[in-house]
């Protein structure tokens, strides 16, 4: 009965409105629909409003604690040996430089200049050549520290000689600098309360 009144309503083109049965088939008038009132008082208020004055940052420099001087020196520490386990040598070089910059800022400059030389020694083998001459010009400072100013200009010249012969303009002008005040620096006073590991061999691991 149901398919059958649908097949009706679909012959007679009438609308499938739930009030067919009341008869009333006429097309009624559609209204036009009624404008949303756009209310803008939010927005004049924030224009009105004055802008906020954005308050300044002033960056302070905290100085790092000896904890967290040992903290970091443990982590790369073992990021360098896991990179010399697994024949990482590239890596392994640059983690050695930044444990020579920790312990430069502790003050221990034996364990800095052996792990340098160590760098060094990774770098002229991987042929990189920027990274060798950064570690010379930090060892050649750290000797300097420690009085040996010849051997600080030995390194000086080698890091020299290397930026020359690789096209590096800009680290033989920063070398220059270097040189000139090592030379300009007759007495150099070594840095008092130094700091050295009882298991480092000063004698056997200097260059």
């Amino acid at each position: 009965m149901r398919y059958i009144i649908l097949v009706i309503l679909c012959a007679l083109n009438l609308s499938a409105s739930a009030q067919w049965w009341r008869g009333d088939f006429k097309k009624h008038k559609r209204y036009p629909q009624i404008a949303q009132v756009k209310d803008h008082s939010l927005k004049k208020f924030f224009e009105a409003k004055p802008p906020l004055s954005k308050p300044k940052v002033t960056l302070v420099a905290i100085a790092r604690s000896q904890f967290s001087l040992e903290i970091n020196e443990r982590i790369v520490m073992r990021a360098a040996q896991h990179n010399m386990r697994f024949r990482e040598y590239a890596l392994a070089s640059y983690k050695f430089s930044e444990l020579a910059q920790i312990y430069v800022k502790e003050n221990r400059l034996s364990e800095a200049k052996w792990y340098y030389l160590q760098s060094i020694l990774i770098s002229k083998q991987q042929n990189d050549h920027q990274h060798t001459i950064n570690n010379l010009v930090s060892l050649a400072m750290i000797k300097a520290d420690l009085g040996d100013l010849t051997q600080a200009q030995q390194d000086l010249a080698e890091a020299r000689d290397l930026a020359r012969t690789t096209g590096r303009n800009n680290d033989v002008k920063m070398i220059d600098g270097k040189i000139k005040f090592v030379q300009s620096n007759k007495v150099w006073l070594p840095k008092s309360e130094l700091r050295y590991a009882e298991a480092v061999d000063v004698t056997g691991k200097s260059k």
